[in-house]
């Protein structure tokens, strides 16, 4: 099983920090690897406390079903036992802010990012993507 390096999760990190910064959010950036281990962590200065466990918890989310996390809302918001039911699950995250990062087909570790508004989240995530040539679902 492939898995991100380091340098490659912190130059994602790097370039979501980057883009927080451009569009005036202070928020925490996690990087995970394939396995859903923490590669990289950011938390930028004034960033919310409670913003580094969701950060986290949207990259583990995002890498256990290779799916950006705002896409699982809709997957699950017709089907009240799934709704009520893995909802309850204290990591499964449903909003914006979570993406896998794919090599072609395989799946190599995923950015989670949280602080701002989960709109602004995603924006931050996809700027991280982009910075290691990869790109959003």
């Amino acid at each position: 099983m492939r898995a991100i390096d380091s340098a490659t999760a912190i130059k994602a990190a790097q370039g979501a920090a980057e883009k927080a910064k451009e569009i005036g959010v202070a928020v925490c950036i996690a990087i995970y690897d394939s396995s859903s281990q923490l590669k990289a962590f950011v938390r930028m200065d004034n960033a919310p406390m409670l913003a580094a466990q969701i950060a986290e918890d949207k990259a583990h989310t995002s890498a256990s079903f290779r799916s950006p996390t705002h896409s699982l809302f809709e997957w699950i918001q017709k089907d009240p036992p799934l709704l009520h039911g893995i909802t309850q699950y204290p990591r499964f995250i449903v909003f914006g802010g979570g993406y896998p990062i794919m090599e072609g087909e395989e799946l190599i570790g995923s950015i989670g990012i949280s602080g701002g508004h989960y709109l602004q989240d995603m924006e931050c995530c996809k700027a991280g993507l982009a910075a290691i040539g990869a790109s959003a679902p």
